[in-house]
């Protein structure tokens, strides 16, 4: 889907490069546009459209929407990439979404020079976040959460048998994680169709309807209960009637549904531990607590990082007016030395040397500040790099072609 909006996104005129960002939370595009005004007004025409393929209305769009400019720009997906700008600070999934669109963009073709650089910064940004600092350190979401604590209770879940019930959005996250762990999943729910569905997503395990509880209950190591139910899906009476049949095995249970799923009383029966969201949220709170205090170490990061693009920027917006600049004096210098030379047949390869030396060293001199000052000055914004090539353009005449006499 994100291949084919970018290749949408070529048709248009005003921009030149473009990658899409897309989470279960936003779509942001990043774009280098030709003109702003109407490469801002196509991108919010194609969002309009691109929305469920239809057409929509962009005022309806403008509370949703934001537009960030030049280093703000670069900024925002800096902190997007290192976890700083996600609903959970340090969100694990982030930095692999924006190697995504990287990766989509490059497929696409819709990337040039300067999303290029812009995306293999903020990638580098995210690791160095990640490797360096606490802020992707431990789980912080509920589901997360539960499959750690119950580590902490039976060891490694590789072998175990583990129960989800519900396929919901927390219990498909769970047992999308209990996969990677190495357990024997079985995910129940109220429909077997949507269980299976999910059981297929995921690539293995069994999946079962809600009336074989009882018997999966038998045989399970770990249980996480996440349906949503108005009612109790595991009260005392069927956790006793479970552990009747295996007594000397402990089951551990984690119940992270609202309301919840398993009665407070289950955790009376012995060989029954139970865990609630409200021992998990605690969990969840220090951890966030503790990625928090990572947030200035992240920040110097992306400082680092910032100041590389933007010398970059800088760098790479000065090269083609130095460049036409030198090439236009070089050109008027070597002009002038082949005249002299045709008027001049008498003088030496010494003396011809020397002019050549004298006249190179002459443009050198001359351009020297010129050229340090464009490097200085080129870019402190957008709109001032812009303006600083039209001047540079109009003044020294680069824009003409071939040596006038």
């Amino acid at each position: 889907m994100l291949g084919e909006a970018l290749t949408a996104l070529r048709d248009y005129d005003n921009i030149l490069e473009a990658a899409m960002l897309a989470t279960c939370g936003r779509i942001e595009i990043y774009a280098e546009l030709e003109d702003y005004e109407t490469g801002t007004h196509q991108l919010k025409q194609f969002l309009g459209n691109f929305r469920h393929g239809t057409a929509m209305q962009t005022y309806d769009m403008e509370s949703y929407m934001y537009t960030l400019l030049g280093r703000q720009a670069m900024e925002h997906l800096l902190r997007v990439a290192t976890g700083l700008d996600s609903m959970l600070i340090g969100e694990a999934q982030i930095l692999g979404q924006v190697k995504d669109a990287y990766i989509q963009a490059q497929r696409a073709r819709s990337l040039g020079r300067s999303l290029h650089q812009l995306f293999r910064e903020a990638l580098s940004a995210g690791k160095a976040a990640r490797s360096q600092t606490e802020i992707g350190k431990h789980s912080v979401s509920i589901a997360t959460a539960a499959i750690e604590m119950a580590k902490t209770h039976v060891g490694s879940l590789r072998g175990k048998n583990v129960i989800v019930i519900g396929a919901g959005k927390m219990g498909t996250a769970a047992a999308r994680r209990l996969k990677t762990e190495g357990a024997r999943l079985t995910l129940l729910n109220r429909t077997h169709e949507r269980a299976s569905e999910v059981i297929a997503q995921l690539g293995g395990g069994e999946a079962q309807a809600l009336p074989t509880l009882a018997q999966s209950l038998r045989e399970a190591d770990v249980v996480i209960a996440s349906t949503g139910a108005s009612h109790l899906m595991i009260d005392a009476e069927k956790a006793e009637q479970a552990m009747s049949s295996r007594p000397e095995r402990p089951l551990f249970i984690v119940d992270i549904a609202v309301p919840r799923d398993v009665d407070p009383e289950v955790s009376r029966i012995p060989g029954v531990a139970l865990v609630d969201i409200d021992a998990l949220s605690a969990v969840v709170d220090e951890t966030l607590d503790s990625r928090r205090t990572a947030v200035p170490f992240v920040e110097e990061i992306i400082d680092e990082h910032l100041g590389r693009l933007v010398d970059w920027y800088q760098s790479s917006a000065a090269v083609p007016i130095i460049a036409s600049l030198t090439q236009k004096a070089d050109a008027i210098r070597e002009a002038e030395l082949e005249r002299l030379f045709t008027r001049c047949p008498e003088l030496t390869e010494r003396e011809r040397m020397l002019i050549k030396s004298m006249s190179m060293t002459i443009i050198s001199r001359l351009l020297h500040r010129p050229i340090t000052r464009i490097r200085e000055k080129i870019v402190s914004d957008e709109a001032e790099a812009q303006h600083h090539a039209r001047v540079i353009d109009e003044l020294f005449d680069l824009s003409t072609s071939g040596i006038t006499s």
